[in-house]
């Protein structure tokens, strides 16, 4: 089932980076308030951005869905038993590359996967990442092809595994508040976890309602 509540909030005209005690709460509740946030990946003196609009919540050890669950303890997820405000950067497929920020205090490892953005800054830059095209080249597909999907969103934003463990509270990469009016906030299931048993029917999927880059609707 598929509910659409209204979520209210209202921020200063100047974008300012998310501080550490915007991480440091449940998956749940940071997954809904990064949406409308800004993913901002500074390279090399250019700038790509992009607003946030679909996330999903892994609540770590009692997720089946989780690459912690069970307390599992491994290289590959060992920055989510960290502090909060870091990003957790992992391949899927062997190919795509998916950007979680980490939640929690440190012991607690939760994430929330970054599903999909709409471009703000530097579509250029993203245009040839994706396409190998100017971005004038597009076509209206490969426009929202640009990242409405986590691995589409890493790739347009040059995010790959050099990134996994970023601080996101200090260096190149980072999110940041934007002011915006009240949003219309759908929570549905996760996708793609279907090995999850009973975790596979969570609601803890949340999308912009109105948003063209949701990746699943």
């Amino acid at each position: 089932m598929i509910k659409v509540l209204k979520c209210g909030k209202e921020y200063s005209n100047k974008m300012k980076r998310l501080g550490r005690e915007f991480y440091n709460r449940d998956s749940l509740i940071v997954a809904r308030e990064l949406l409308g946030k800004v993913l901002v990946h500074e390279i090399e003196g250019q700038k790509v951005s992009a607003r946030i609009v679909e996330t999903e919540a892994y609540r770590g050890i009692e997720d089946k869905a989780a690459h912690s669950y069970g307390g599992k303890r491994t290289p590959r997820v060992e920055v989510m038993y960290g502090g909060p405000g870091f990003s957790y950067v992992f391949m899927i497929y062997g190919m795509h590359y998916c950007f979680n920020v980490v939640t929690r205090e440190e012991g607690n490892p939760q994430a929330v996967l970054i599903r999909a953005a709409e471009p703000r800054e530097g579509s250029e830059l993203m245009a040839q990442n994706r396409f190998k095209k100017s971005y004038h080249q597009l076509n209206k597909s490969q426009i929202l092809g640009l990242t409405n999907g986590p691995g589409k969103l890493c790739r347009a934003l040059s995010i790959d595994k050099s990134l996994n463990g970023e601080d996101l509270c200090g260096g190149k990469l980072y999110v940041a508040e934007e002011s915006q009016e009240s949003l219309s906030i759908v929570t549905a299931k996760r996708v793609g976890i279907d090995y999850a048993e009973e975790a596979k029917d969570y609601p803890w999927r949340f999308y912009l309602e109105d948003s063209q880059y949701v990746s699943v609707k």
